[in-house]
């Protein structure tokens, strides 16, 4: 995983949670791919809540993959 501070680190998880901010957003700011946000968010949530984000981000509700999408 990539070098960051504690800043980054909880920013990163702050918009990994935004339902309305895409993982391409996280990328271009911080260089973070999809794969990356979710090795850290196993890492640093509680099974439970790690469980939780990834089936929002999987379901409708979450814009995270807005290529995917048809609005």
């Amino acid at each position: 995983m990539k070098d960051f501070n504690e800043l980054d680190k909880h920013r990163i998880i702050e918009m990994a949670w935004e339902d309305r901010t895409p993982f391409e957003a996280i990328k271009h700011q911080f260089n973070f791919s999809e794969a990356d946000v979710i090795a850290l968010m196993r890492k640093e949530l509680k099974k439970s809540s790690f469980t939780m984000w990834r089936k929002r981000v999987k379901s409708s509700i979450s814009r995270k993959h807005p290529k995917k999408k048809k609005y």
